[in-house]
């Protein structure tokens, strides 16, 4: 995950919003299928360059430099192989880059999204680079041709490493182009209720997406002062789709629309595909109580029913084993760190060096949680004083700049490292390393009725929304993505979130 520049907040500056509305931006021409061929054509190019330049350095790596020397000199005194020219490789560097090649394809590689991380690059290209190297390799045994295998290990290596260096730059490169205004494509938001003011200001405020707010469509007219004094472009009513897209250059149509005006769908669909322009819709989630469903059929007849949690039954076994395991390989590091935080906290301000708090838990029992103490001793007594500085929305308190925080705290609450000692509670089975954010009793006396399934699952350390935002997104954001981790866990979700939160944590976005 890149460290990029932090966008302005939108309670902070209307007017930054105001200006990047109007701001002449470099974007794109409408996406076709077409140049989306092209362009996954020349990644399928490039990466097929890289397999090349991958297998030629593992040739010289076994060949020339002849390492490693030891295992080379028990081949050589069974098998003469250092004279074997690279030529005699070449049907199997072929075959492989064409096994490859159809592997990246299967697994989507080259049909991730503009704005895919790193991670969700690698993921199937380190899958797919060790499926098809196994089957060349197994190719090589049945050919039985007297080469060192070991040189097929080297291009394993070496085509992860290359290509994973290209996704790397690529990426960086444009998430760096996004941000200073060129190639993001221009969006046209349909629907200015609540969920549209969400997905506009998201647009707006998050420039490394790689999107342009164009403006919005209204469901209904709205008077005449909201239209000049929005913060956003606006350019007429739904009824006006057809106008707007042939008069703006539009590369992208979200419709954000309220579920009561879901019946205006087909049209405005088939508006977008007259025009040869994408679309995607934004489901209204706001009065359901959940965000994930199960489809059924029944003699064509669609049913939709509540998705069932995935953290049940053996999946609960299978999490708690792994939380343990990876806090006991991290233990000679954190017992240290803990220690050390702890004496500096003690010398930096008066008070103890742990935090005990009252939160809610799994089934809505409330447990005694640990922190490191970021405040001042009497910063409970103090937090009515300052409800009226509460720039959270939402059941929930955030306040940057808190008068509270002592002076290490602050870097402490950036950094996360007063969220350590939760550990013992990961211990005590009472928390686990990634799940929702246990909260305070008064806090969940505020919930919404769908906002308790978050409830139904332990609570963690970290979690989707900790490495996608931390706090500057919306509690009902918050509370959808803790929802869609609890019905859509795996072993493989937990690691990636661990692994995202090191450099959530060390940008610092979001912490206060």
């Amino acid at each position: 995950m890149a460290n990029l520049p932090k966008e302005p907040s939108i309670a902070e500056a209307p007017e930054v919003l105001q200006a990047a509305n109007s701001a002449p931006l470099r974007t794109l021409p409408p996406r076709t299928p077409q140049r989306r061929n092209l362009a996954s054509l020349a990644l399928a190019f490039l990466d097929a360059t890289l397999i090349y330049v991958a297998f030629g350095l593992a040739y010289w790596l076994r060949y020339q430099v002849r390492w490693p020397a030891p295992f080379n000199q028990i081949i050589q005194e069974v098998l003469t192989i250092n004279s074997v020219p690279f030529d005699n490789f070449l049907p199997y560097v072929g075959l492989l880059i064409g096994v490859l090649l159809a592997l990246f394809t299967m697994k989507g590689v080259y049909r991730l999204p503009r704005n895919a991380s790193l991670l969700d690059h690698l993921g199937p290209i380190i899958s797919a680079s060790t499926t098809g190297i196994a089957l060349v390799v197994l190719f090589t045994i049945v050919q039985r041709p007297l080469y060192s295998r070991l040189i097929f290990a080297f291009a394993w290596v070496n085509i992860i490493l290359l290509i994973g260096i290209a996704r790397a730059v690529l990426v960086n490169v444009q998430r760096w182009r996004w941000t200073h205004g060129v190639g993001r494509e221009r969006v046209l938001v349909v629907g200015g209720t609540g969920l549209g003011r969400q997905v506009m200001d998201s647009i707006v405020a998050q420039a490394f997406l790689g999107y342009s707010l164009v403006g919005y469509l209204e469901d209904r007219d709205p008077p005449r002062s909201e239209q000049r004094n929005g913060h956003f472009r606006y350019l007429g009513v739904v009824q006006q789709l057809e106008h707007v897209l042939q008069s703006q250059a539009v590369n992208l149509v979200v419709i954000a629309l309220p579920f009561w005006e879901h019946h205006r769908l087909p049209e405005i669909v088939r508006l977008c595909r007259a025009a040869q322009i994408e679309f995607r819709v934004v489901p209204d989630l706001f009065e359901l109580s959940f965000d994930r469903v199960n489809v059924m059929n029944l003699s064509g007849i669609p049913l939709i029913g509540l998705k069932e949690l995935s953290l049940k039954g053996w999946n609960l076994v299978l999490k708690r084993a792994l939380d343990l395991s990876l806090i006991a390989l991290a233990s000679p590091v954190l017992l240290p760190l803990l220690g050390l935080i702890a004496w500096a906290i003690t010398r930096d301000s008066p008070g103890p060096a742990i935090f005990k708090q009252n939160r809610i838990g799994r089934g809505g029992r409330p447990f005694t949680v640990y922190k490191f103490r970021t405040m001042v001793v009497d910063a409970e007594e103090r937090k009515a004083e300052l409800t009226q500085y509460n720039e959270a929305d939402g059941p929930i308190f955030k306040m940057r700049n808190d008068p509270r925080l002592t002076r290490l705290g602050g870097f402490l609450r950036r950094t996360s490292l007063d969220e350590l000692p939760q550990l013992w509670n990961v211990l005590r089975d009472e928390m686990s390393l990634v799940g929702p954010r246990p909260q305070l009793p008064a806090e969940v006396a505020q919930y919404e009725d769908w906002h308790y399934r978050r409830l139904e699952v332990k609570p963690g350390l970290t979690g989707l929304w900790q490495v996608l935002g931390r706090s500057d997104i919306s509690f009902d954001e918050m509370v959808r993505l803790d929802i869609y981790y609890a019905e859509n866990w795996s072993p493989g979700m937990d690691l990636r979130i661990l692994l995202e939160t090191i450099p959530a944590v060390l940008s610092g976005k979001g912490a206060y």
